[in-house]
């Protein structure tokens, strides 16, 4: 597997990945604000690729003053879970973010239907709100603790 930067042309693979979570990982309406992190909000974003096939996405953005990474948007072609695609992607980021001396805490938002795979590799839950990402989706707070 490599992971690389994003580059525009990956655009239309990574919608694809994002469809193939719905409705399980992301509700419908999420795919506009992906389109919008897309065309103007990416900082850092890379892709995982296997055999040549983008099959993982996932980014990185930062706080005003550059001391948080904020991981954002990733997310594994279904088709691919399981595979530790995703635990790649993030030990790279983390790795990543680590390299940077402004950054100094790593926060991610995801859901509860994954917190626990973040739990799992070194994150502290600190806040849920419900029905944040949509009905039935809630946003879990988490800050990386090594």
């Amino acid at each position: 597997m490599k992971i690389r930067p994003y580059l525009e042309a990956d655009k239309t693979a990574l919608i694809e990945i994002l469809r193939s979570n719905t409705p399980d990982y992301f509700a419908l309406e999420e795919e506009h604000d992906f389109n919008e992190y897309l065309d103007n909000a990416i900082e850092s974003y890379f892709v995982a690729e296997l055999d040549g096939k983008i099959v993982g996405c996932a980014g990185i953005n930062y706080s005003t003053d550059k001391s948080i990474g904020i991981l954002s948007w990733g997310m594994v072609h279904s088709d691919f879970h399981g595979r530790k695609i995703g635990k790649a992607l993030l030990d790279y980021r983390i790795s990543y973010l680590k390299s940077i001396p402004e950054v100094t805490k790593i926060s991610v938002r995801t859901s509860q239907l994954v917190y626990k795979f973040f739990e799992k590799n070194g994150f502290q839950l600190i806040e849920i709100k419900h029905d944040f990402w949509a009905k039935g989706i809630d946003m879990y707070y988490m800050i990386y603790i090594e």
